[in-house]
């Protein structure tokens, strides 16, 4: 049975059972900054698992892609050299919110593996948590499996629920028993069963784990039951095309042989058991997927597993013996092995090939440099090569400790993989404590949802259903005191997708409470934050909701400009262009997007040219709710770390497409004006441009004006002539600089020859040790050429002061920096005035802060020379 056989079997199966089929969710998890990446199918779902989401439908089914290549789970390291270890994977599930429980879980597993995939029932054994009898019964009776095949598996970390069939969300929060499958490969494979000393070995194989979430955990380790308990199940689609296909490893099912076949093609390898070749193939897979979601290689987060994942796939490529760029060229046999199942794949096939190739070319630079920092810590060495320095190679260089060690092999250096696990450890232990989950919501809510009116109406009578003071609910707020005021109806916008919440006031007929923000408490309920400037405030009372009416249209304006900016970026350099961040408040856009290469003064003038003529076109603005699939099929885009449920709001603006919550302006004409304000780097392949639109951008183009016209001004001129005048003022400055240049070269000349006669005889070398007043440092270096030529054996020190700082610079002729050294003498004088310094043996330069410790320092010359020789 194929892949995509295998996948297409298991969503129609669930989906007959009444599961609603749902997208896979990109890898970069929507607004969660608690997870690196989507390491498993439950993660577009854990708000709805803690009660801060809903679904219109209580069953769900995905086939979710998933890596697993940093923080707490990161299998980098083995893959390629286990049968079962990838950084990217599917992950097979289905999904109950409060609707069925354990016994249907089971039935329906049970089922389609022996009924639709039709594996033999006497090859698959189970464990279940060992207080849950419900799910022991359940197998044992209902299902018919033998109890010799029901492993209870306990408590094996030290604690109870500390068991490897107990799964938990986070240190709090839902948790419950889990029940796992395994398949048996069979008598001729070592290994045990689950539970046994040889569990480790390959004989039985987990394929699928069922989580009973039946139990919250508070911060005192207390279990209550949940009132909808719930179900999360994921089978790896790797592991179960292996038991279908008949084969031992994954890297033997379909879909890896031919990417194996492909990467041995591009690296002329015949040997098709290489896991080189294995590694390769898993990791086209993790980096096309990756890049596909909008992360593009950089030196941290994201972008940082990417690089790590291709650097790796290359490295191998180089044990190979391929040394030219390569890797790049695999995504297109990907595409054809995963692109049906996948067409964002397809869609962006070209630009994955850019990606990837650019960043292969970049491979060699980063080994040579490498390589570099490696030869000077053995030249230190020779001998051992310290954890320290193999950890900043494999963590800031890229390169993978296989290779550090391969390096340290041939030449009989000993590795110090102790220090370079402990740096690794502290690295796990920092990712570990970031990445633990936290609940969102920073107050306990469990009312009804916010109506948000706020896209028609900006006034609006309401109810206070809550009220909250320092994080803790309360019943009223007095003047004077901050809060949250929940509304059961909002005209509020709160602050979502990169638009900054509303700010205005909240009335009754006794109290005005000033809002300052408005964000979310949970997905559907806003909360309104501030302070109470008058009366008091209750739970119950009616008041009228106003909204800042010119902050919201400034804010407005410069979100639809976005909309409008971000199309017209893709127009004008190229369809890789993907958001990667905003900031929409009242003064302006702040819009980060990948590109690899500054925006020239050319390209920023397309842009503008192309947003203002959507703007005096004065489209009328559109927005409609439909399913995600419809959305991408009317061709809107979906932006970068945004997390989208099923029903999505499609935004048109002029051209512009793109799924958005937002608030807009009606139509393109009300922004006004545009105008970019500044574009730069944020980071390694990542741009960020600032601009600004109606009022706002008005008033810089005047600010502009007005700038100019005294430029203008002062270089007497026109504004038209102002370029010209700056080019012969330029000239002339030439010019003068080089009068000044040449009076400095006659008066250094004189000085010279003055100079040159205070110089005193020490044993046979002309000691000069003297202060040059308004001379800089070129001035220093010219007096000292023309000395050292005029005195033939000398040791020379020169000196000027300015602006309360002191420039030294020593010069010794050639014919004795074998008694003298010019380092050394500028660091003798350096150190009595406040500084340091060094250089050649025969010219050297210092600094320092003390001018009043100079004439002492220059006196003492001669005897240091002398003492020397």
């Amino acid at each position: 049975m194929k892949s995509s056989e295998i996948r297409e079997k298991f969503l129609k199966f669930f989906e007959s059972k009444g599961h609603t089929i749902v997208r896979s969710s990109p890898l970069v998890p929507g607004n969660d900054p608690t997870m690196l990446l989507t390491n498993s199918g439950m993660v577009q779902f854990k708000d709805v698992f803690l009660g801060l989401d809903t679904r219109p439908y209580s069953r769900a089914t995905s086939v979710q892609r998933c890596v697993r290549a940093g923080g707490k789970h990161n299998d980098l390291e083995n893959v390629g050299y286990t049968a079962r270890h990838h950084t990217f994977f599917e992950m097979l599930g289905n999904f109950s919110f409060g609707d069925y429980f354990k016994r249907d879980a089971i039935a329906y597993a049970w089922e389609l593996l022996t009924k639709v995939y039709l594996l033999p029932a006497e090859k698959l054994t189970v464990t279940v948590y060992q207080e849950d009898d419900e799910a022991y019964d359940i197998w044992a009776n209902e299902i018919g499996v033998p109890k010799e095949r029901i492993i209870r598996i306990g408590d094996n970390k030290g604690a109870r629920y500390a068991s490897d069939n107990f799964w938990q969300m986070a240190d709090t929060g839902p948790c419950g028993p889990c029940t796992e499958i395994f398949y048996d490969h069979g008598a001729e494979i070592f290994g045990g069963p689950p539970g046994s000393p040889d569990e480790d070995g390959d004989r039985f194989i987990e394929i699928w784990n069922l989580v009973f979430m039946q139990f919250n955990r508070d911060e005192a380790g207390n279990m209550t039951k949940l009132p909808k308990p719930c179900v999360d199940t994921g089978m790896g689609m790797e592991r179960l095309a292996a038991v279908l296909q008949h084969v031992h490893s994954n890297y033997e099912i379909d879909l890896f042989q031919n990417l194996i076949k492909a990467a041995a093609r591009e690296t002329g390898v015949t040997d098709l058991e290489s896991k080189s070749l294995r590694v390769i193939a898993d990791h086209i897979r993790a980096a096309s997927f990756l890049i596909v979601d909008g992360i593009i290689p950089s030196s941290e987060g994201h972008g940082y597993v990417l690089r790590r994942i291709i650097r790796r796939a290359l490295r191998h490529g180089h044990k190979l013996g391929q040394t030219k760029p390569f890797f790049y060229k695999l995504a297109a046999d990907l595409n054809t092995e995963m692109g049906t199942a996948y067409p964002e794949l397809a869609d962006k096939l070209s630009y994955v090939q850019q990606v990837l190739k650019t960043e292969e070319e970049r491979f060699g630079e980063t080994l040579e440099n490498g390589m570099k920092i490696l030869e000077a810590q053995l030249g230190k060495d020779p001998h051992k090569l310290d954890g320290a320095t193999a950890f900043t190679l494999y963590d800031t260089y890229g390169f993978p400790l296989d290779l550090t060690a391969d390096i340290c092999r041939e030449r009989g250096v000993t590795l110090d993989e102790a220090g370079f696990a402990e740096a690794m450890e502290n690295q796990k232990k920092t990712a570990r404590a970031a990445g633990k989950f936290k609940m969102a919501a920073n107050v306990e809510y469990s009312g009804a949802k916010t109506s948000f009116v706020g896209y028609e109406q900006l006034h609006f009578d309401s109810t206070v259903i809550a009220l909250y003071s320092n994080g803790a609910p309360v019943q009223e707020l007095n003047a004077g005191e901050q809060g949250i005021v929940v509304l059961d109806t909002t005209p509020f916008y709160a602050e979502s997708g990169g638009q900054v919440g509303d700010q205005g006031a909240i009335q009754s007929a006794t109290a005005k409470f000033a809002v300052d923000d408005t964000l979310k408490i949970q997905a559907d309920v806003f909360g309104q934050h501030g302070v109470l400037d008058s009366g008091t405030l209750k739970v119950g009372d009616k008041v009228s909701a106003l909204v800042d009416t010119e902050k919201r249209n400034r804010t407005i304006r410069n979100h639809s400009a976005t909309h409008l900016m971000h199309k017209a970026l893709r127009e004008v350099l190229g369809g890789h262009v993907a958001q990667k961040g905003s900031l929409v408040d009242p003064d302006k856009t702040r819009f980060d997007f990948s590109h690899n290469a500054p925006v020239t003064a050319e390209q920023i003038a397309q842009v503008e040219a192309l947003v203002n003529k959507e703007i005096l076109e004065n489209h009328p603005t559109k927005a409609q709710h439909m399913s995600f699939d419809d959305a991408v099929k009317h061709g809107a885009m979906a932006l970068f770390g945004e997390k989208y449920g099923d029903q999505v709001r499609v935004l048109d603006i002029g051209t512009s497409k793109e799924l958005c919550g937002g608030v807009h302006v009606n139509r393109t004409g009300d922004i006004g004006l545009f105008k970019i304000v500044s574009e730069g780097g944020v980071a390694a392949g990542i741009r960020r441009i600032e601009a600004v639109t109606g009022e706002g951008a008005l008033a810089l183009v005047q600010s502009m004006a007005r700038r100019l016209n005294e430029a203008a001004a002062a270089l007497k001129a026109t504004p038209e002539e102002i370029t010209s005048r700056i080019g012969q003022v330029q000239d002339q400055v030439k010019s003068l600089e080089r009068e000044l240049n040449a009076l400095k070269s006659k008066l250094a000349s004189g000085q010279g020859d003055e100079l040159a006669t205070k110089a005193v005889d020490v044993k046979g070398i002309k000691v000069l040790a003297a202060t040059m007043e308004g001379a800089d440092v070129a001035a220093l270096r010219e007096t000292m050429d023309k000395l050292k030529d005029k005195l033939k054996t000398a040791a020379i020190v020169l000196a000027s002061v300015a602006d309360g700082k002191v420039s030294l610079i020593a010069g010794v002729t050639a014919d004795s920096i074998g008694k003298v050294k010019a380092g050394e003498l500028v660091n003798f004088v350096a150190q009595q005035v406040g500084g340091k310094g060094g250089g050649r043996p025969d010219m050297a330069q210092a600094g320092g802060t003390n001018p009043a410790g100079l004439p002492d320092a220059l006196a003492g010359v001669a005897g240091w020379v002398e003492a020397k020789l």
